[in-house]
């Protein structure tokens, strides 16, 4: 059984969390996919926070959690 999000191991880098967000809109055959289910996209918009977190970080900025 594949792990569930909460299970998952905290992605590290910003390509990383690209490939993932990327992830979401291409198909395995390299066709962009059309709708996420709730569950995807609470994942993608988990991904994109952490990008935005990243990239603050590596900017010298500071976010606050939500």
């Amino acid at each position: 059984m594949p792990p569930t999000p909460s299970e998952r191991p905290p992605l590290r880098s910003a390509d990383e969390l690209n490939a993932a967000i990327r992830a979401f809109w291409i198909d395995g055959r390299g066709h962009p996919t059309v709708g996420l289910t709730p569950d995807q996209r609470a994942e993608y918009q988990r991904l994109l926070a952490a990008l935005e977190a990243l990239r603050a970080v590596e900017r010298g900025g500071v976010t606050t959690a939500a």
